[in-house]
């Protein structure tokens, strides 16, 4: 089972890969304890966090800007602070002002300044995710990270998360807003991939509102060639996520920079856990290169009745 897919993968950087169908794992490979980072995948940590947040009334997602006092190092326009936590959630904020922690691709396709109003234009935009995580704070009055281990680590059984070093704020020159980085473990990692696979539940236990999950993960917005995005998640679209490879409907993932995915396959009861030592300068896997070990697995997997 999984023999061409077992072939693939060391002619790739992969450094660990899980797949846990119907609660078991059914392929495994690297050490899958190690805390790699997780680059852009905290989005959809913070994203679950605040899930959590709406429902107990402490995060109104129509609040603007403006009504909560958020700007920044070159001055946001008055246009710009009516942008509200909804926008900034979905990436259409319209606020294209620099921000931290930016990869050479999100640079590239930020329009340029004041070019679109909130809630105009879908743009992958750090400047969105991490003031939605200053926002998260100064409502919450919460650290992420402890949050996290308090809220959704420990009550689904995380093995290796420690808040502490595995969390932490990581500012820069560019903006007033820091990043939110996490280290997590590829096991770790698909427990919460499991997580949003059971609607928020765990062994009897709510843990982030199943209605949440549902909104969090649908096709918002149009994403052109990568499918579409939700609430900090990337969603298939019309089995589109990654070259080569077509996935089925109401699929959805957690993405990160240089290979790392969470990706969650409800139609088949599956979470897939991808990760890279990113530690290493220039290792990455790249997206063609997931787009076919995706259609391998999944071809394997069809092939040997898995599913």
């Amino acid at each position: 089972m999984f023999s061409k897919l077992r072939r693939y993968l060391p002619t790739i950087n992969t450094d660990a890969m899980m797949v846990v169908q119907h609660g078991e794992c059914v392929f495994a490979t690297g050490d899958l304890s190690q805390r790699y980072q997780c680059h852009s995948m905290r989005k959809s940590f913070l994203s679950a966090l605040t899930g959590i947040a709406v429902a107990e009334d402490r995060f109104d997602l129509s609040l603007t800007l403006q009504e909560l006092g958020i700007d920044d190092r070159d001055g946001l326009s008055q246009v710009e602070k009516q942008a509200c936590l909804y926008d900034l959630l979905t990436a259409r904020s319209g606020i294209y002002h620099p921000a931290n922690y930016e990869t050479a691709w999100m640079k590239r396709i930020k329009p340029a300044r004041h070019r679109h109003a909130p809630g105009e234009n879908w743009c992958y935009n750090n400047w969105d995710f991490n003031a939605l995580g200053s926002a998260w704070r100064q409502l919450t009055g919460e650290d992420i990270h402890q949050a996290f281990d308090q809220r959704i680590a420990r009550p689904i059984g995380m093995e290796d998360f420690r808040p502490q070093p595995d969390g932490w704020m990581e500012p820069g020159p560019a903006s007033d807003h820091a990043a939110y980085p996490f280290r997590l473990s590829t096991r770790d990692l698909a427990r919460f991939g499991q997580l949003f696979l059971q609607q928020g539940q765990w062994q009897g236990n709510s843990v982030i509102p199943s209605a949440w999950v549902k909104t969090s993960t649908a096709p918002i917005s149009h994403a052109g060639d990568r499918g579409a995005y939700g609430y900090m998640w990337w969603v298939t679209r019309d089995g589109i996520a990654w070259p080569e490879a077509t996935l089925p409907a109401g699929s959805y993932s957690a993405r990160g920079a240089g290979g790392h995915f969470c990706l969650v396959l409800p139609t088949l009861d599956m979470v897939v856990v991808h990760r890279v030592d990113t530690d290493q300068p220039a290792r990455e896997v790249n997206r063609f290169q997931i787009g076919k070990l995706l259609q391998l697995l999944l071809d394997e997997s069809a092939a040997g009745g898995v599913v």
